[in-house]
């Protein structure tokens, strides 16, 4: 049975094929009760666009729920946060280790990390498709 991860939203347009959905997303401390007074909630806006056949039944100001499955949420989270973290690590132990100086070692490191947000952005429409969310009333 597949695992799913869902998130309300309303959708605030339509176009042929594309459906535009706004997300109210909370800080883990944002459902607390104190949250108000300790100034450390966060709420942020996502705005998501998803393509669909059937776009033509949602209109703007539906509420819906954002469905993905949780694997793809996952490897979400790996691509984004831990894969960029371990090669910022590694490049600056690797550069460290063979004696570089420290504006190189920076420099080295920095770039790296610029160069896989490159790689990334050229496979974007590849991982587009591989991340694809589906609606639900």
């Amino acid at each position: 049975m597949e695992t799913i991860a869902t998130h309300g939203g309303i959708v605030t347009a339509t176009e042929e094929r594309h459906v535009t959905v706004k997300m109210d997303v909370l800080s883990a401390c944002a459902a607390c009760q104190a949250h108000s007074r300790c100034g450390f909630a966060e709420k942020k806006e996502k705005i998501v666009d998803i393509e669909t056949a059937d776009w033509q039944q949602y209109q703007p100001g539906d509420k819906v729920n954002v469905i993905i499955n949780a694997r793809r949420g996952m490897l979400a989270v790996v691509i984004a946060y831990l894969l960029p973290a371990i090669l910022l690590l590694g490049v600056f132990v690797t550069l460290h280790c063979c004696g570089l100086g420290e504006i190189w070692v920076a420099l080295g490191t920095l770039l790296s990390v610029g160069l896989y947000v490159g790689i990334l952005f050229c496979f974007r429409h590849r991982l587009q498709k591989k991340f694809t969310f589906r609606l639900s009333r």
